[in-house]
């Protein structure tokens, strides 16, 4: 089955205003910038997102919040963008911690259908309001739910059109799990390709997770925070 939607604009053609949506990436690391962009030209509304952190004002999912069109956000560090900070004080949107580890389970969890899970991170702290609390082996653990979503949004490096898919080095990150955990997978690659060109044995995600793939472009693979070391004199 071909996959392949002509451009990003199709392939989100769909997704309505109060969606919940997963969006891969590790700060500006393997994010699907083009289906990004194609959501905020769409100008849906009230979407509840569920990704690792919000990027950076005015780049990627930084576009989303300034354009309004975000609810809720489920993430484990939003310290890059000051536009999260202030809807959050001022009650404009409703922000949910997780503890990154917990986050990454809760996702792969909800792709592999396993609804709730013990952990101990978060025991004795703000997290543990309201949670279940039991002990194994003398330790305190929390209960934590799966997460769903509606429609994950993926970025990989190569994909053919079938959905297959093969992550690059740390751009990999929240992709896969993410993949498996949504009721609509659609996947952007850097490189797409007919069936039986991917090495099977290099590919993350089988096509049977992915619904809608396509070609991505104009790639800018901003970095989120350079650091460089001083020259030291002498």
């Amino acid at each position: 089955m071909n996959k392949t939607f002509s451009d990003a604009d199709a392939a989100v053609a769909d997704i309505p205003d109060g969606a919940t949506i997963m969006l891969g990436g590790f700060g500006l690391c393997g994010i699907p910038e083009n289906l990004i962009d194609a959501l905020v030209r769409r100008g849906v509304k009230g979407l509840h997102t569920i990704s690792n952190n919000m990027g950076v004002d005015g780049f990627g999912m930084g576009r989303m919040l300034e354009a309004g069109m975000i609810a809720s956000h489920t993430g484990s560090y939003v310290g890059e963008n000051k536009l999260l900070e202030e809807k959050v004080i001022r009650g404009e949107l409703d922000l949910r911690l997780v503890p990154q580890g917990t986050l990454a389970e809760r996702i792969r969890a909800g792709g592999a259908g396993i609804p709730a899970f013990y952990t101990p991170a978060g025991v004795g702290t703000l997290v543990a309001e309201g949670k279940e609390t039991r002990e194994f082996d003398g330790k305190p653990y929390l209960l934590e739910r799966w997460l769903k979503a509606d429609f994950a949004l993926v970025k990989a490096w190569k994909g053919d059109t079938h959905g297959n898919l093969i992550y690059r080095k740390t751009a990999r990150n929240f992709n896969p799990m993410m993949a498996m955990a949504a009721r609509v997978t659609i996947a952007e690659v850097e490189e797409l390709v007919e069936p039986g060109t991917l090495d099977a044995d290099a590919i993350v995600t089988p096509g049977v997770y992915v619904q809608r793939m396509l070609q991505g472009a104009g790639y800018e693979k901003r970095i989120e925070r350079r650091t460089v070391r001083e020259k030291i004199a002498g």
